[in-house]
């Protein structure tokens, strides 16, 4: 059995990123909210675009005002009002000042912006009451932010409201983004039906096909729901194998432990998987099975993304299925979808908890909970009731997962905890 961390070394070295060639969409730049940045983004315009005020006031020329006061005031001619989005006539000569709004173009011949506060406006003259400290005052100069050429974005950026400001002010319209990874997920087990199912005795109603595939929505992936799987040999046999030759990744959950109808890794075997992981020292999720598969790609017409396929069997149990999917197939996943290095791995915080928590000590045990940030310091607060990786029901609103060591066997109240973030 593998402890924690040998499991995630060897998932993350099975997952590869998509192909910055192959797996390159370009697409128009709202329909890139959300998605991963393929190819560096240059803009052909410096930003700012030109030379523009940063208040309300007016342009001057330094030489002018330099030693102006209250009681000595410089006295100019307003000879232009230039606001935001129309371009100066007028260029400033000595003595002369315009009137200028806040990202209006600078004038000409103008070098400082006096703000408005710190003038006294008399018809078309003005008088400047206060001496800026030096020339340039309250001007922001083109291409101070960004010169035209250089690299705006990285690949690997995902795509959010700061990144579509940047792209827009750049007019990239057009973004070059990587394809959505695609994800089969079933479940197995004859005890299982869907939610619009009656529900009769001895049944268990399939939640985490739904969870999963709400889970890599989120995730901005392409789920492909393939249903509940029975406990038959060769209906897995033929899911799975549809499952790896149309997906980069499957999820399956259930037939994984040692039960007398778990097939999956016998079906794994046959099929030409290779199996890297059968088992994990972790509670809950021990029966994680991880496996690749080497596929054809001339005899594919599939936008798959390389020659592996890696598939992630989940144990059945709705919480140890999350756990492991948090622990382990979220960073995989986040991996192959092209996302920075710093951006894939695992992000655990360091938080207060208020309760004792316990472990037996033989695995790394994972207590689901919720983390809040109170005065600059993350407190964990563990889910009331049961801690069953049957118990789904106070799985809800879970932020964080608590992690003790199998060295630590018990965290006193008021002690800290390393704590997995989770969404």
């Amino acid at each position: 059995m593998l402890s924690v961390k040998e499991a995630e070394s060897i998932v993350l070295n099975l997952a590869q990123s998509l192909d910055s060639q192959r797996d390159v969409e370009i697409v128009d730049l709202l329909a890139a909210s959300g998605r991963i940045l393929a190819a560096p983004v240059t803009g052909s315009l410096d930003f700012p675009y030109w030379d523009n005020s940063a208040m309300d006031g007016y342009a001057v020329r330094f030489v002018d005002v330099e030693n102006c006061s209250a009681e000595k005031p410089a006295v100019l001619e307003v000879v232009e009002e230039i606001p935001a989005g129309y371009p100066p006539q007028t260029t400033l000569q000595s003595g002369q000042a315009a009137r200028i709004f806040t990202g209006a173009m600078m004038p000409d011949g103008a070098d400082t912006v006096v703000m408005q506060e710190e003038t006294r406006r008399e018809g078309d003259r003005i008088s400047i009451l206060v001496s800026p400290e030096k020339p340039q005052a309250f001007i922001r100069h083109k291409g101070a932010f960004y010169q035209a050429g250089t690299t705006l974005l990285t690949p690997g950026t995902v795509i959010k409201a700061p990144e579509m400001a940047v792209l827009a002010t750049a007019q990239c319209i057009q973004v070059p983004v990587y394809r959505r990874l695609r994800v089969a997920i079933f479940s197995t087990g004859d005890e299982l039906v869907s939610p619009e199912k009656t529900l009769t005795y001895g049944k268990l109603v399939d939640s985490n096909q739904y969870a999963l595939t709400v889970l890599l929505t989120q995730m901005g992936f392409e789920p492909i729901r393939l249903g509940i799987i029975p406990d038959n040999k060769d209906a897995l046999t033929k899911a799975i194998s549809q499952a790896v030759s149309i997906a980069d990744v499957v999820i399956s959950t259930g037939g994984v432990s040692v039960g007398d109808y778990d097939y999956i890794e016998q079906i794994l075997a046959e099929l030409q998987g290779k199996v890297h992981i059968s088992s994990v020292a972790i509670k809950p999720g021990k029966p994680l099975t991880v496996a690749a598969f080497k596929r054809n790609e001339e005899k594919s017409d599939l936008p798959i993304a390389s020659s592996d396929c890696l598939y992630f069997g989940l144990p059945g149990n709705p919480v140890s299925a999350l756990v492991c999917c948090w622990r382990f197939v979220v960073p995989a996943l986040r991996k192959m979808a092209g996302l920075d290095a710093d951006a894939w791995g695992p992000e655990f915080v360091r938080a207060r908890c208020d309760v004792e928590l316990r472990s037996h000590g033989k695995r790394e045990t994972y207590v689901w909970g919720k983390l809040h940030l109170v005065a600059g310091f993350w407190e964990f607060e563990p889910a009331s009731g049961s801690q069953n990786s049957a118990n789904l029901i106070n799985l809800a609103n879970t932020t964080g997962l608590a992690v003790l060591p199998p060295s630590e066997t018990w965290i006193w109240p008021g002690e800290f905890v390393e704590v997995l973030k989770v969404s």
